[in-house]
């Protein structure tokens, strides 16, 4: 890369798309990370405090932010905490790009205070759309800033997108267009494709836990085996693409191949196809629109002999079937879906529940919310404490 750093805020630097961006912009550079935050993991902090010297940096969990600032007396970077250190850094209006990586509803205020800074952001957050779209959508376009998808199927939609619409950053010109017939979203049907209801009460968290495609985090390889990532997915896909979720079919394709393709009115389907490698949406959505080399595996189609494709089971995966229920519906009962869900993963990772009940947490949860149509901030994160006393019941 050549040209003037970008300055790049990047929210949730120790985990898993945190660590991949920082060695996607080791080995192409054009960045200079000025600020870092993480929740807890200060020893993967300190280390890329010491590579990158940013300005500042955020440790959500107080108490180790001021075991971080001891171990930092004689270094220049400021160490701050809490939710207002996480608004501090991500609203500096010197930033050029904001990575969004942090997981929960603790990334909608700071991915708002980005945007409010005039700042570009890449999303890889799914609360921040899920359960506040409407805001974030609207704070996009009066601020005229690109909001770019790192979640690997809504940078496929958005690469599928780009062929028609050109890279000008205006959603207007290119989502919710009527030329955009169906959104193709794929799914990989997780660990427990083509199992009954009944074979899913029986399965662990350890069995739940074996992907076969992805290496991600426990709570969303949950999500992937339940199935409830892809109605989140859903709900992201109708905001960032000002589609109706009548228009988002959701596909099986096991091999994880095909990422996500666009049906135009003219029955054309372009899709996005390649290893399944979260550095390819993360390195696309660092750089768009410019696309760079990368080290990942290639596609050999002739060892590929055919894809298959499938319906998903909306019976069986009940998760899917009342995500896509709220996303039609809209308003908090997204937020309560959400919650609900984060809440029962929780306990079915720490072996209190069993997987089927994740299910039945999140369907209890949604019957006793009276729903809110447009929410404001404040109005979702109290649905959010309730659907979490709800659940705890």
């Amino acid at each position: 890369m050549t040209g003037n750093l970008k300055n790049l805020c990047l929210l949730g630097s120790s985990g898993s798309i945190g660590r991949q961006t920082v060695d996607i912009i080791k080995r192409h550079g054009g960045y200079n990370i000025t600020s870092l935050a993480v929740n807890s993991n200060i020893d993967i902090l300190e280390g890329q405090i010491e590579e990158f010297k940013p300005k500042k940096v955020c440790v959500y969990d107080k108490e180790k932010a001021g075991i971080l600032a001891s171990h930092l007396r004689s270094c220049s970077t400021e160490v701050l905490s809490g939710m207002e250190g996480l608004l501090e850094i991500a609203g500096d209006p010197d930033n050029d790009l904001t990575v969004t990586a942090i997981v929960g509803m603790i990334g909608i205020r700071p991915t708002l205070a980005a945007i409010e800074a005039g700042c570009d952001v890449a999303l890889a957050n799914k609360e921040t759309l899920v359960t506040a779209g409407h805001i974030i959508m609207k704070a996009v376009k009066e601020n005229k800033i690109k909001l770019l998808p790192i979640d690997s199927e809504h940078s496929a939609i958005f690469q599928c997108l780009q062929g028609k619409y050109g890279p000008d950053g205006d959603y207007a010109s290119w989502s919710g267009s009527p030329v955009v017939e169906k959104i193709l979203l794929t799914c990989s049907g997780g660990p427990f494709r083509g199992l009954s209801y009944d074979e899913l009460k029986t399965k662990t968290r350890d069995d739940a836990l074996k992907h076969p495609n992805w290496n991600m985090g426990n709570k969303i390889t949950i999500d992937s085996a339940t199935l409830v990532n892809k109605a989140l997915e859903v709900m992201e896909a109708k905001w960032l693409f000002s589609c109706d979720v009548d228009k988002i079919q959701v596909v099986i394709q096991p091999k994880s191949i095909i990422h996500s393709a666009v049906q135009f009115v003219d029955g054309v389907i372009m899709a996005q196809m390649g290893v399944p490698d979260m550095r390819l949406p993360i390195q696309y959505a660092l750089y768009y629109p410019e696309r760079l080399p990368l080290d990942c595996g290639r596609l050999d189609l002739f060892d590929l002999h055919k894809i298959e494709f499938d319906k998903p089971d909306y019976d069986t995966f009940k998760g899917l079937k009342l995500g896509i229920e709220a996303a039609k519906t809209g308003g908090s009962i997204c937020t309560v879906f959400n919650a609900a869900n984060e809440y029962a993963v929780g306990k079915f990772l720490e072996r209190k529940i069993g997987f089927t009940e994740i299910y039945d947490i999140i369907e209890k949860c949604m019957l006793n919310h009276k729903n809110i149509a447009e929410p404001t901030l404040e109005e979702i994160l109290e649905a959010e404490s309730e659907a979490v006393e709800t659940a705890a019941k």
